[in-house]
C-alpha cells in the first residue's frame, strides 16, 4: 500500500442502535484491503468497545482509523467528562455506567481492558471536563 488509507466516523452519543456501526464498516473495509483476519478481528473488537464507551460515557465522539503498511491505528476522541482514575478504569469489572445502561447489558467494565488486550499498544490521554482520546495500534504481520 503506497499511502495510508484513512477512515473517519462520527459516533452518535446515547444511540445504542447504531453503536458498533463504525467497527462493522472498518471490518469490511479491512477485508477489502486484504488485511489478515486475525488483525481485523482485533481491530473490530477494540473499536467496538471504544464506540460503546463513547456512547455510554461521553455522548459520542469521533473514530479515525489509519491503515499503513505496518499497522492499523485507531484514534477515538470524545468531549465527555474525562476519566478520573485511569488505573482504576483499566481494572476488569470496574464501571461507572448508570444502572439503566447496565440493565441494557452494557457497562460491565470490560471496555478499556478489552481495548488493551486486543491491541499491540494503547495510549489514553484524558482531561477531566474536556474529554478523552485513546490511540491504539494493531501491528500488521
Amino acid at each position: 500500500m503506497a499511502e495510508n488509507v484513512v477512515f473517519h466516523f462520527d459516533i452518535d452519543g446515547e444511540d445504542f442502535s447504531s453503536a458498533g456501526g463504525a467497527s462493522v464498516t472498518v471490518k469490511k473495509k479491512l477485508r477489502q484491503l486484504g488485511i489478515d483476519s486475525e488483525q481485523i478481528r482485533r481491530v473490530a473488537i477494540a473499536m467496538y468497545e471504544g464506540e460503546i464507551n463513547m456512547v455510554i460515557h461521553a455522548s459520542g465522539g469521533t473514530a479515525d482509523v489509519i491503515v499503513s503498511d505496518h499497522e492499523i491505528t485507531i484514534v477515538l476522541a470524545d468531549h465527555g467528562p474525562g476519566i478520573p482514575d485511569v488505573s482504576l478504569a483499566m481494572q476488569e469489572g470496574y464501571s461507572t455506567a448508570r444502572d439503566h445502561i447496565r440493565s441494557l447489558g452494557f457497562g460491565a467494565g470490560m471496555g478499556l481492558p478489552n481495548m488493551k488486550k486486543y491491541t499491540d499498544s494503547m495510549k489514553i490521554e484524558t482531561e477531566l471536563g474536556r474529554g478523552t482520546t485513546i490511540t491504539m495500534t494493531v501491528n500488521i504481520t
